[in-house]
């Protein structure tokens, strides 16, 4: 068996499942190391937290968009983008306006100050990604990414009625 292959059968008497070798395990473990790291960058120099950002790259990438696509798109549940669109548009980050075509709902976008921060954000982000790659070939980022894009695919396949902006609260 490869060194790497999950380690779901332990030993008799010893534990049926090994957390570092449990796939969403580390998936969950990774995801939040790298989250919390890059977090550094924009709390400390903007005071927004990781759902803010989340909400700031998303509109800085698409420039308008509802609350409910943006809980889809970075997957977090509805409530946390609320409040963190909330305190956004408090600041003068994020600006709110009525949806013509759903009344239900608010269009989002950015404001001149909300751009600024994503504009003086981006960069660094990017490079802090490179940071993450170095000793990667390019190479093997592309087949990283590929296997990420097959796994989220194939999640999607297992569970194709749950809704991401349903996502655990946990789950940031």
């Amino acid at each position: 068996m490869p060194a790497n292959a999950p380690t779901h059968d332990g030993p008799p008497g010893g534990p049926a499942l090994t957390l570092e070798r449990f796939l969403p395990y580390r998936l969950n473990v990774i995801a939040t190391t790298v989250s919390n790291a890059l977090a550094r960058i924009y709390a400390e120099r903007f005071g927004i937290t990781i759902p803010q950002w989340r909400i700031v790259a998303t509109l800085g990438q698409f420039d308008t968009r509802t609350a409910r696509d943006i809980a889809a798109h970075a997957v977090m549940h509805k409530s946390t983008v609320s409040r963190a669109v909330a305190a956004l548009a408090e600041r003068g980050i994020v600006e709110r306006r009525p949806n013509a075509e759903d009344m239900r709902e608010e269009l989002l976008a950015l404001t001149r100050e909300g751009r600024g921060i994503y504009e003086a954000v981006a960069p660094e982000a990017l490079a802090f990604e490179r940071a993450v790659f170095t000793g990667l070939t390019d190479a093997e980022r592309e087949t990283l990414f590929g296997l990420i894009d097959r796994l989220d695919a194939r999640m999607r396949s297992l569970a194709p009625d749950l809704d991401p902006s349903d996502a655990s609260e946990g789950a940031r």
